[in-house]
């Protein structure tokens, strides 16, 4: 039986996350009148979650395993503070049934589901049998970890060439092995074993069935403490590469009504048999004919909400501070419709020239794209270090539009005004795809980008010095700036990372946490 959270009004939150979703929640929290406390590790001390929030707490060293991912340290933080509830943001502790539980045992709100429910739907094997159980269709497969090589090849032969080797307790494409003959599994099965136990720690795998070139479309799904789930839709994130999603939409561009109703039907069904409270994602595979899979379940809020809020009209994690205070669901939430089209972008710090590799490095001017129909949701600012500590997306741009054609045309403009100086990105690879005759027509699949990257379709041209026409305004502009500043520039003055006196209101009480806590 699932243990339900206290309900109470959260007066203060800490934010046990950075970059862009520590933003994105900070700023949530101020709007409900919570006050936003942020933790951060040495090399954020200067990172926008710390100049936004109303508290900041050095939590350790720049290794994320010395400071973000420290689950005891900050639950004793929060309670040490007085926060009455913690939210993890995506990544890091957010899926960690331990610190849920920990934060449980502490009387503070963890703001996503149970400890319970992470640990059914964070094992792929107990997950499978859970759907199979409640009638949620899977892709064929085995329903517990493969014992040896050879169990492995004889459960292959029954279900059929290729297959998928994959990672019982994991995801993001770790410890995933596609397996198209008999005489590639065994350097597959060892390989997926390897890398699943480096990743999360075990390195049990099964099996399934490859889905040939299907969507990969997941559906937003909401649960209250009353056990209360619907269902607000799509996203389409068949844009992938290398299993990572990298552009989202909402709705799915071959959608329809009926279809759209299984499938929120399937994640609904799915939820609940689970248990689940707060916001979460069901994923599937669909394939041409409308056939769709479980896949998983993501128990948190996904890098990629902004394009369901932008199309509900709802506020995620608003909801979810709602839902941990014990609200029920916004009846009129119920069997809501897409308004209009929404896409987004990852902006990652890669060369996209150089096989997207990382690119570390400071950012020394950003200039952030404005006008009708265009959300900037970032975690830098300008002066901000790139480190290869963590992950290297800066943050998101989406855009909405009345339909597809629009929010394309929309996005084109914002990628030309968005400029990012004194590192590489991913922004000529999204330039290039809306080029693309397939992605303009939504001819999707997982694979697509990949194909498309390793035929050469969508390299960035060599000339990548060269400005996009739409950017020579900014370029000038940025020029201009610069001169005006060190026209006025003081002898012996200290600017900041801006090159000028801060304009940053700071209200962060930044406070070094001494010895364990």
């Amino acid at each position: 039986m699932v243990t339900k959270p206290p309900c109470r009004k959260l007066r203060k939150v800490l934010v046990a996350n950075r970059g862009e979703i520590a933003v994105r929640v900070i700023r949530a929290l101020r709007d409900r009148g919570i006050v936003a406390a942020v933790v951060y590790s040495t090399v954020d001390r200067s990172e926008l979650p710390v100049l936004l929030a109303d508290e900041a707490y050095c939590i350790g060293d720049a290794e994320a395993s010395e400071s973000y991912l420290k689950a005891g340290e900050i639950v004793a933080l929060a309670r040490s503070i007085g926060a009455d509830g913690i939210h993890p943001g995506y990544g890091f502790l957010s899926e960690n049934a331990d610190f849920a539980r920990l934060c449980r045992d502490a009387d503070v709100v963890f703001i996503g589901p149970s400890p319970e429910a992470i640990v059914t739907l964070g094992s792929k094997i107990a997950s499978r049998r859970l759907m199979l159980e409640a009638g949620v269709p899977v892709v064929p497969g085995g329903d517990r970890a493969l014992a040896d090589l050879e169990e492995a090849a004889t459960a292959a032969a029954e279900i059929g060439y290729p297959v998928m080797l994959k990672a019982t307790a994991g995801g993001g494409g770790k410890g995933m092995r596609l397996v198209g003959e008999p005489e590639a599994l065994a350097s597959a099965y060892r390989a997926a074993r390897s890398e699943a136990k480096a990743s999360f720690g075990d390195d049990s795998v099964y099996l399934e069935k490859l889905i040939q070139r299907p969507r990969h479309v997941e559906i937003q799904i909401l649960g209250d403490l009353s056990g209360k789930v619907i269902s607000l839709g799509e996203r389409e994130c068949s844009l992938q590469r290398r299993h990572q999603k990298v552009v989202e939409e909402a709705p799915s561009p071959i959608m329809t009504p009926e279809l759209r109703q299984r499938m929120g039907s399937a994640a609904v069904t799915a939820a609940s048999a689970a248990g689940y409270t707060g916001a979460g994602t069901v994923e599937f595979l669909l394939e041409e004919d409308g056939s769709f899979y479980f896949l998983e379940v993501n128990t948190r809020l996904q890098v990629e909400h902004p394009v369901t809020e932008l199309v509900t009209r709802i506020d995620l994690v608003e909801a979810q501070l709602r839902i941990a205070e014990g609200e029920p669901i916004d009846p009129s939430w119920e069997g809501i419709e897409p308004h209009g089209h929404a896409i987004e972008v990852r902006v990652y710090a890669e060369d996209p020239y150089r096989g997207f590799v990382p690119s570390p490095g400071t950012v020394e001017t950003l200039r952030l794209p404005e006008g009708p129909g265009v959300r900037n949701d970032f975690g830098v600012r300008e002066g901000s270090e790139v480190t290869i500590h963590y992950d290297p997306m800066l943050g998101k741009l989406i855009v909405w539009g009345r339909d597809r054609e629009q929010a394309m045309r929309r996005l084109g403009r914002a990628l030309d005004e968005l400029r990012i100086e004194g590192i590489k990105t991913t922004v000529p690879l999204y330039q290039e795809l809306l080029r693309d005759d397939d992605f303009r027509l939504g001819k999707l699949d997982i694979e697509m980008l990949d194909r498309k990257l390793a035929e050469g379709v969508l390299s960035p041209s060599t000339d990548g010095e060269a400005l996009p026409l739409g950017k020579i305004a900014v370029a000038i502009e940025h020029f201009e700036r610069l001169s005006r500043r060190a026209a006025v520039a003081p002898a012996g003055a200290a600017p900041d990372s801006q090159g000028n006196r801060p304009r940053w209101r700071q209200r962060a009480r930044i406070e070094g946490l001494r010895g364990s806590t």
